[in-house]
């Protein structure tokens, strides 16, 4: 089941799911807008889902069980759940604090419980965190308020957004391959990243706050209670 499937991640995603000749239920608060290649009675359902209405999300994963008689994704006999957040989870990204604040809340949230379900439900996580695609992310999907508050007149979000706008490096159809072969793979990470942007993004920080870590390990250690 892909949930957000009208454009973007999910809609590639749910086309690659097809093409591979795998079952794919795919959800959108409009399913009537959702259009897919190779789609047929046996393959394929298009669900209406709020992912904030409790209702919706009861009643899209009935009628998936109803149909298929199963959702991988989610039932207790094995599976895998892959939450999209961001390379802002790993690296902060000026005015865009409350966006990489929640993609930092569904991280914390998936590494916890991915410790958390017992073992012998088989179900995997896998944070996926993405860099720059072209999808609609900077274009469609994102408005910028006309009035700007003076306190961040320094930074021009709007001619930023313009700017990288449809110049992104990730292509959106290869990263729904990548999504689908950690699908099905047999020992899929707790998190990856796509994009060379973001790959080269999360390194940088990675590496800065090892060389942070080693820098301060003398007074981190210093805190513990002598023995």
């Amino acid at each position: 089941m892909t949930i957000g499937t009208l454009t973007g991640f999910g809609n590639n995603l749910v086309q690659e799911v097809l093409e591979k000749g795998d079952i794919a239920v795919a959800t959108a608060r409009k399913p009537k807008s959702l259009k897919f290649k190779g789609t047929s009675e046996k393959n394929f359902l298009a669900l209406k889902l709020d992912v904030t209405q409790q209702a919706d999300i009861d009643s899209a994963f009935k009628s998936a069980l109803e149909k298929f008689k199963r959702v991988d994704a989610v039932k207790p006999s094995g599976g895998l759940i892959q939450p999209v957040t961001s390379v802002g989870r790993q690296v902060g990204v000026p005015t865009f604090g409350i966006y990489c604040t929640s993609k930092w809340a569904v991280e914390a949230f998936t590494e916890t419980i991915s410790q958390e379900v017992k073992p012998d439900w088989r179900i995997k996580f896998t944070l996926i965190e993405p860099g720059g695609f072209r999808t609609d992310f900077s274009g469609r999907s994102m408005a910028s308020p006309e009035k700007r508050n003076p306190a961040y007149d320094h930074i021009d979000t709007k001619k930023n957004k313009e700017t990288k706008d449809g110049t992104q490096p990730g292509d959106p159809v290869k990263a729904a391959k990548a999504m689908y072969e950690l699908a099905v793979s047999s020992d899929p990470p707790l998190r990856t990243t796509l994009g060379s942007d973001g790959y080269e993004a999360i390194s940088k920080k990675v590496e800065k706050y090892k060389e942070n870590l080693k820098k301060f390990e003398k007074m981190s250690k210093s805190t513990d209670i002598k023995r």
